[in-house]
């Protein structure tokens, strides 16, 4: 297929510098967990967007010195010349590709938490860190800027030497040179505070110095958050100033909005923030400029990229968790494979995993963070040596059809997909349907669509099997991906039992699934839901509740409301919305006992409380759907009498989890179904320091 003439713009070369960028898709810096320490998987996740058709492919933030330490966070730092070998097998593979390799170069300031090198940060005045008020950084003298600017200039020649075509100045997310420029930092009183003007000074002097040493063979980028949306940074005529004060600098501006402290304003998750969102500040930059501008906002469709380019307000699509959901997305469009592209729901997962976990994943694209552990491409199925066989796959959610995908594009001879219920998507049919999630629904619809264009796959929808049924059903291997179920009786994460009177065929207790999927709804006004979870599903059932008309207090186990939920960098704006709707909250809080009309329950310090209520939500574990797995499991004669040769189970009905996890669980049995026991993952290449001459065990 040929793409929409209508996106040719797309594909127009432009140059940046002394480099040219073959099209207008550019893959900007962001975290993934790996820096410096894993350079197999920062490499090849990389790589893989580069081959994906990104024109530039960047890497995270990486520090130029130890003063700006984040350790516990994992930053692609270059400090001295092993940190540059590591980045340079990222640089050769982009370039295989023929993409631009770019490197954000940065000091944290007064955010560095310097664990690690335990020196002291340092920042242009000594105030506490908004982002970890414990941190108090040294005010930097004239000694530290000129040793910080000789840092940069010495990590940016080694960027040159090591091949990175662009290097960058970066000063977003409030990191140093915005902490200069911003009032709510610098308190200075020398030439580096007071005015616009001195307090851009270190930025154009750094920018200076770096451009002398390496301006001749890399293009220079400079991030900058040209509205913090709060006062951790300038606002818009401020931030539009400084790109007229330093642009005979810059070769490309990467522009957004938001802070480190506010990060939630940036990589805006979809139930706040819109596609394309970030457009009503940063379309403003071309007054300021006429240099090449790339912008980011989540943006997947290719008509509002063609658009955004063709009106001028950015000359580059910006993308950070588009290009993780979907490497390929720029030569899906170019292809005119537009049904093909893995759109990103905007679950903020990929943060959540990156920044706690220090390994990337994805909820729609199995794939990432695997790329060189695993030797997982998002595109390349190898066919099973078991390809001959039949497959049945018991249960259409998110884990069962990802296996029956990559089953089916494994070569399997014939695949069934077979579901209980009318439809497809298992707990993600009714998720979506919770207030402001509605694009999670791409979870389910991708994949539909994906199944339908499978020609040995065949969905059977409306259909319950029994153990007798799947037993006569004629495929060698089974699957089974029944899912899970929120538990009615209450059982919770901190007492491990039954919550007393819990009895969910009562018309005042309800769980998620009642709600959502049979249309249960309280007896009267006033309803409690108590979330043991701490996720997304309590939240969204309050809010719910609530614009129907219904009095609604949540009460939490847990210290905040939704603590899952700051990982992914909803927590804030989603407390703010739950008290806007008008629903209250009330945190430390364990629910004992639950009777008509009355609930019993204990706060932080054991005290006793009683909340009027006449019905409650119980939102506090699931529990695997897995009888009809140990009641075939516990007869393999029965099953090998039937030709089964293998049963496996996957997702939920394994245990309970996120849906990026039961989807990865689904992919990964489907890559190792050939393998010698695919139940047990396969080792993953592990990333490790060993020291030569090491005794061995």
């Amino acid at each position: 297929m040929a793409r929409d003439p209508r996106h040719d713009v797309l594909f127009e070369p432009i140059g940046i510098g002394p480099k040219t960028l073959r099209n207008r898709f550019y893959a900007v810096p962001h975290c993934t967990g790996f820096g410096t320490e894993k350079p197999g998987s920062q490499m090849r996740f990389r790589a893989m967007k580069a081959e994906g058709g990104w024109a530039a492919v960047c890497t995270e933030y990486a520090p130029v010195s130890p003063d700006s330490d984040e350790s516990p966070y994992v930053s692609a730092r270059l400090w001295d010349d092993d940190d540059a070998r590591n980045l340079a097998c990222m640089c050769d593979e982009i370039h295989e590709h023929g993409s631009l390799a770019g490197l954000e170069l940065t000091h944290s300031g007064g955010h560095a938490h310097t664990r690690e090198s335990r020196w002291p940060a340092s920042a242009p005045s000594q105030l506490a860190s908004d982002y970890h008020p414990f941190y108090v950084a040294k005010a930097m003298e004239k000694e530290d800027i000129r040793r910080v600017q000789a840092e940069w200039v010495r990590a940016a020649k080694q960027a040159r030497a090591v091949g990175f075509d662009i290097v960058y100045v970066y000063g977003g997310h409030s990191y140093l040179p915005t902490q200069f420029l911003s009032t709510f930092y610098n308190r200075r009183t020398d030439e580096y505070g007071g005015s616009l003007e001195n307090r851009a000074r270190f930025w154009i002097e750094t920018l200076e110095v770096v451009r002398d040493a390496v301006g001749d063979e890399c293009a220079i980028a400079v991030r900058h958050t040209v509205e913090a949306l709060g006062p951790a940074g300038v606002e818009l005529d401020e931030g539009l100033e400084f790109i007229r004060l330093a642009d005979h600098l810059v070769d490309l501006w990467d522009v957004n909005v938001g802070s480190i402290a506010e990060w939630s304003k940036d990589s805006g998750a979809s139930r706040f923030f819109p596609e394309g969102y970030q457009l009503e500040w940063t379309g403003r930059v071309r007054e300021a400029t006429a240099k090449p501008v790339v912008g980011v906002g989540r943006l997947t469709n290719p008509d509002r990229m063609a658009e955004i380019v063709s009106s001028g307000a950015w000359d580059l699509i910006g993308a950070a968790r588009p290009s993780i959901s979907d490497p390929f997305l720029p030569r899906k469009i170019d292809e005119g494979l537009y049904g093909e592209i893995r759109e990103c729901i905007g679950c903020n997962v990929c943060i959540a995993k990156s920044e706690s976990g220090h390994h990337l994943g994805c909820t729609q694209n199995a794939t990432a963070g695997e790329e060189y552990r695993r030797g997982w491409h998002p595109e390349k199925f190898e066919q099973a040596a078991n390809a001959d066989c039949d497959v049945l796959v018991v249960g259409a959610g998110p884990s069962g059809m990802e296996c029956a995908i990559v089953l089916g594009k494994r070569g399997f001879r014939r695949v069934h997909l077979v579901e209980a219920d009318r439809d497809l998507g298992g707990i993600m049919r009714w998720v979506p349907q919770l207030p402001g999630l509605g694009e999670w629904a791409r979870v389910v619809n991708w994949r539909r669509i994906q199944l339908e264009k499978l020609s040995n796959v065949e969905v059977i929808a409306g259909t319950r099997l029994d153990p007798p049924g799947i037993r006569e059903y004629g495929a060698e291997i089974v699957v089974l991906a029944t899912g899970a179920t929120w538990a009615g009786d209450g059982v919770n994460g901190v007492t491990h039992r039954p919550i007393d009177g819990a009895d969910p065929s009562q018309p005042h207790v309800l769980t998620p699934e009642q709600v959502m999927v049979e249309g249960k709804r309280p007896p009267g006004k006033r309803v409690v839901v108590f979330d043991a979870e701490g996720y997304h599903v309590a939240s969204g059932l309050a809010e719910l509740l609530a614009t129907e008309g219904h009095r609604v207090e949540l009460i939490t186990c847990h210290e905040v409301v939704a603590p899952i939920c700051d990982e992914t960098l909803e927590g804030p704006l989603l407390r703010r919305r739950l008290h806007d709707a008008g629903v209250s909250m009330r945190t430390g809080v364990l629910l004992e006992s639950i009777a008509p009309g009355r609930l019993t329950a204990i706060d932080e310090f054991d005290e006793p409380l009683e909340l009027d209520a006449d019905a409650v939500v119980l939102v506090t574990q699931r529990r695997s759907n897995d009888e009809l797995y140990h009641e075939l499991a516990a007869d393999r004669n029965a099953l090998r009498g039937e030709g089964i040769e293998a049963l496996y189970r996957v997702g939920d009905c394994v245990a309970p989890r996120l849906t990026a996890d039961a989807i990865f669980d689904g992919h990964r049995l489907a890559r190792e179904i050939d393998a010698e026991n695919p139940s047990v993952p396969l080792p993953y290449k592990r990333e490790r320091l060993v020291l030569e001459g090491a005794r061995a065990l």
